[in-house]
């Protein structure tokens, strides 16, 4: 039996726990917080972001990462994207050196403008090759219910992707396989600073035109960083890409879209942060995706006007006209 540590015990990380469960593995999640794990461990319950949803009883939890990595074949590292290379230095030592590492993170890291892969490679001196990225249309609380989706799993070593998809395949949960990780990863990331734009127009009462003009240029302007990374374009009309980009901006069950709803309804980000009790990621992603484009020479009028918001440099009544302000261009450019 495929024995796997789930590191963090938030929505996205208790239910990929459960995914892992139903295909056949043990699984011993970590969490800080005793009042979660005790409840996990006794109850079979996250009752704080899963409600009342009963975990496999495969699904262990400790507040001790070396309990919960003991013995682990694959460890899945599912916490806030800014504080992973603070937590892998305290884990470092304990991972077992053969293990495979999966990413469920979805963002860069301020200062190094690293993706969460990347930073795994630095924080563990792990070779990418062990470093699986999982990434898709994969909203927790419908998985949580069971409800179908697809995923795509990328790594360089399709071996360790493979492994990985079968770890996770069940009958409601089908994983692909990829090796383009830079472009799975930034589709992830980009698309929720994509979602909180969506939110924010939302909340201002803008309709389904603004929002698909929106979408579709969010779209672009993730493809064109990636391909300036070195991702394959393709990638991004996939699940990692357009998939997740869908969900993330037309449900209501998407924190980042739910967050922008709130600024667009003349919130500031403090009093959002005050009522909302999971991490939107696209709130501390913005800024360091901004980074990387300019770096780059990328154009992301989209994820500038949402930076400039967030970080208090424009106003609502600003920022949708700057949106749209770009010279006009052939629409392929």
């Amino acid at each position: 039996m495929t024995r796997v540590a789930v590191m963090g015990t938030g929505s996205w990380g208790t239910t990929f726990g459960m995914v892992l469960a139903d295909a056949g593995a043990q699984v011993t999640m970590w969490g800080r917080r005793s009042v979660v794990c005790e409840e996990i461990e006794k109850e079979h319950r996250n009752s704080e972001y899963l409600g009342e949803l009963t975990l496999p009883d495969a699904v262990r939890a400790s507040t001790d990462p070396a309990a919960a990595l003991d013995g682990a074949d694959i460890v899945v590292l599912a916490v806030p994207s800014q504080k992973l290379r603070e937590n892998l230095a305290h884990w470092r030592d304990l991972v077992p050196a053969e293990a495979v590492l999966v990413s469920l993170m979805k963002g860069v890291e301020h200062g190094s403008l690293l993706r969460m892969s990347e930073v795994i490679v630095a924080g563990l001196g792990a070779h990418q090759d062990r470093v699986a990225v999982v990434s898709g249309p994969n909203l927790a609380r419908e998985i949580a219910a069971r409800q179908p989706t697809a995923t795509v799993v990328a790594c360089p070593d399709q071996d360790v992707a493979e492994h990985v998809a079968e770890a996770c395949s069940t009958g409601y949960f089908r994983p692909y396989t990829n090796h383009d990780v830079i472009g799975v990863e930034l589709g992830g990331a980009v698309k929720n600073v994509i979602g909180l734009a969506v939110g924010i127009a939302d909340g201002m009462g803008l309709g389904d035109n603004s929002k698909a003009s929106i979408i579709t240029r969010g779209l672009v302007e993730t493809t064109r960083l990636g391909v300036a990374l070195g991702a394959e374009p393709g990638t991004f009309a996939g699940l990692a890409g357009m998939g997740d980009l869908v969900a993330t901006c037309a449900s209501p069950l998407s924190r980042n879209r739910t967050f922008g709803e709130h600024l667009g309804q003349g919130m500031s980000v403090e009093e959002v942060v005050k009522i909302t009790k999971q991490t939107a990621e696209g709130v501390k992603s913005c800024g360091p995706i901004l980074e990387l484009a300019t770096a780059h020479g990328v154009e992301m009028p989209i994820v500038q006007q949402v930076t400039e918001l967030i970080e208090g440099r424009v106003t609502l009544d600003q920022m949708i006209p700057r949106m749209f302000s770009r010279a006009r261009k052939p629409e392929l450019q």
